[in-house]
């Protein structure tokens, strides 16, 4: 077959063990058809090929998103973005600007606050201060709290407190009222759906789907976010996603974009089970299993909280907080509610998901999949823990004995790339540092390893990821848990699609496999560390089809 395009003069990593370097690869009818020296590569080329001079860049297998929020990630492009803000006149000005530029918006909505930003906690007051005759709210940079003003909260209904789920909270205070703190999405939910975002919210709130379903007029406005969101993650060399929040209607979203050409990623959407669910509703995620199994659009994974983040003292810890004594926060199922749940997920033959970041929610997670595994015996179920920000040292070889994958996000440690020290080392605890973000421990332990951003939790480049991965500075009195430079581009590649279950469809470049392709800004090997995240993404490219073209490119 003669190849539509060639990439050649290029530094390829095709992250195939049987041959690791290559200089040119040939694409045809959206798949990888030769890999090569360039001489060899070269030759196969037609009267009609494209051929590109790649000028010795790096080229790799389109990276794989392990974890991000592709709709909300969409839609919050068009927020105020305040990450890096501190003090309260910085955040008056950006506000301000904002209200005065979007004059039409019912919410002024901003995300990416520090929960140090005042040096105090934030109250409805403070955001008063700022704007008082305009509902106005902000997210925290793990987007697991927002604070909303007066009017924000009036206009939301829950002024004066709501009876909320276990886990999700309207924080009151002695006058009566709601603080302005809202702890998780169902706390925060009516507030975004102050400005029309409810429905992209539902995937990750409730799991329930929009009732009445939305028009198709309103469906376009949701479209055009989701398609916002992939355009910006391909500018950022992503192929293949896997969205940790969802519904249906999120997949019947990406479905609409695939009919019109719009998909330019591999995105796998779960169904997201909430606690209050029976086991009955995993007969929805059968249903989005069964419908949705293409090499584009996919499901059959199932998503679970088990707590919430350490900043908000919501993640579950086997120990009291530093200074709290009976505090350790709660998870959000027991644990034989988790493992009937979890033993018949698996029973069921699809995959679980589950966000755990304190090592009490670490533990309880690896006894829900080992009592599955005990009852339905083993299978290549690749079940994952998402996040593990701390486990304890008795669980860390649990995890490679059962064949978990440690979904890890290198941007998250704190000072690593965008997230401060401060206020969570002091939360963790000196003596609890040395247990926090093992990346390097648990892969030598024999986890599987995923790499992602949490995007928009934090930025959802790549690039910077992998530089944050790379020059992540140890706290004081603890390992050096940093993998090296081909295992963190493992873990953004062929461990991601493994994790995913896609090792035959992408993550390597290797003949027969989707032409999923990054092509770097520059060389790779030959860039610092501290400079990777700068280089940029010359091409991307899924299924043989050019999704970014960088400058001289296009």
């Amino acid at each position: 077959m003669t190849p539509d395009l060639i990439l050649t003069n290029a530094r390829v990593l095709t992250m195939d063990a049987g041959r690791p370097e290559a200089e040119a690869v040939a694409v045809a009818a959206g798949r990888i058809v030769a890999v090569g020296a360039r001489a060899e590569v070269e030759r196969l080329a037609g009267p009609e090929t494209r051929v590109i001079d790649a000028g010795g860049r790096t080229l790799l297998p389109g990276f794989v998103e392990s974890h991000l929020h592709l709709v909300l990630g969409g839609a919050e492009l068009a927020h105020l973005q305040i990450g890096g803000l501190h003090g309260a006149e910085a955040l008056a000005r950006a506000f301000r600007s904002f209200a005065a530029a979007h004059p039409e918006r019912p919410l002024l909505m901003a995300q990416g606050a520090d929960y140090g930003m005042l040096d105090r906690p934030v109250t409805r007051q403070d955001l008063d201060a700022i704007i008082a005759d305009r509902p106005i709210a902000m997210t925290a940079h793990d987007h697991h709290t927002v604070w909303a003003n007066t009017a924000a909260l009036r206009a939301a209904g829950v002024l004066h407190g709501a009876v909320m789920p276990h886990g999700h909270e309207v924080v009151m205070g002695p006058d009566g009222l709601a603080t302005g703190e809202l702890r998780e999405f169902e706390a925060f939910a009516p507030v975004i759906a102050l400005g029309g975002e409810a429905r992209l919210n539902l995937g990750i709130a409730t799991g329930e789907e929009p009732s009445p379903w939305p028009a198709e007029a309103e469906q376009a406005i949701d479209r055009a976010k989701v398609a916002r969101g992939l355009r910006h993650c391909a500018a950022h060399g992503i192929t293949s996603m896997v969205n940790m929040d969802g519904n249906r209607y999120t997949l019947e979203l990406l479905r609409a974009l695939q009919r019109e050409g719009g998909l330019t990623a591999r995105v796998k959407v779960p169904f997201h089970f909430k606690p209050h669910m029976e086991l009955a509703a995993l007969e929805r995620a059968e249903e989005m299993r069964r419908d949705f199994d293409d090499e584009w659009l996919s499901s059959g994974f199932v998503k679970m909280f088990m707590d919430g983040v350490i900043d908000s003292r919501t993640a579950y810890l086997l120990n009291d907080y530093p200074g709290m004594p009976g505090l350790r926060g709660e998870p959000l199922f027991s644990p034989a509610r988790f493992a009937e749940i979890a033993t018949e997920i698996d029973r069921r033959g699809m995959q679980i998901a589950v966000h755990a970041i304190g090592d009490g929610a670490v533990r309880l997670t690896i006894d829900g999949y080992e009592a599955a595994q005990r009852a339905n015996g083993r299978r290549d179920s690749r079940h994952r823990i998402e996040h593990i920000e701390m486990i304890d040292r008795a669980d860390i070889a649990r995890l490679g004995a059962l064949g978990i994958t440690a979904s890890l996000q290198p941007p998250h440690p704190p000072g690593a790339m965008d997230f401060p020290l401060q206020p969570t080392l002091e939360v963790i605890g000196r003596d609890r540092w040395r247990d926090s973000y093992l990346w390097r421990t648990l892969a030598e332990a024999g986890a599987p390893v995923a790499f992602a951003s949490d995007w928009p939790v934090t930025d959802v480049s790549v690039l910077r990821g992998i530089g944050a991965a790379l020059t992540r500075a140890p706290y004081e009195g603890c390992a050096d848990e940093r993998l090296g430079l081909m295992a963190t581009l493992q873990a953004y590649t062929a461990g991601g699609a493994w994790a995913a279950h896609r090792e035959a469809i992408t993550g390597r470049i290797r003949p027969g496999l989707a032409a999923d392709l990054v092509l770097l800004g520059g060389d790779l090997l030959g860039t610092a560390p501290g400079e990777i995240g700068g280089m940029g993404i010359a091409l991307t490219i899924c299924g043989g089809r050019v999704t970014h073209a960088g400058a001289g490119f296009a």
